[in-house]
């Protein structure tokens, strides 16, 4: 499932994640503090995601309780092909020559991209 998400819908979608299923009310008080956005915002911000596919609801005994049907997987994946399309034209290669160049790399970082190589390797042969 092929969804990209704005960055206030990623403030959404985490918390859902996170924790679901989830009232209306309950992510209002769970983003108030980090976003300042009210019940209002919240409702509109439910019904964009439920347009695109990306959450779904459930009548509740006294609320809707909101659940994500994007797999937080499928987000990441299209948010990272769309980053390396509008950043680096497609080519994961450059991302990393440039991560190399800046010294943005730690040794950990180093060694986990190896360990992920090492296993792309593996899974071809």
């Amino acid at each position: 499932m092929k969804i990209n998400l704005s960055d206030s819908e990623w403030k959404l979608m985490n918390r859902l994640w996170d924790r679901s299923p989830m009232t209306i009310m309950e992510l209002t008080t769970a983003l108030r503090d980090d976003t300042g956005w009210t019940k209002n915002t919240v409702i509109t911000m439910l019904s964009r995601l439920e347009a695109k596919g990306a959450v779904r609801h459930e009548e509740g005994q006294r609320a809707k309780q909101y659940y994500p049907r994007l797999p937080r997987e499928d987000a990441a994946q299209a948010e990272t092909e769309s980053f390396l399309g509008k950043v680096y034209g497609g080519s994961l290669g450059l991302m990393m020559s440039a991560l190399v160049e800046s010294r943005q790399l730690t040794e950990a970082d180093i060694a986990e991209l190896s360990a992920i190589l090492e296993k792309a390797g593996g899974a071809e042969g």
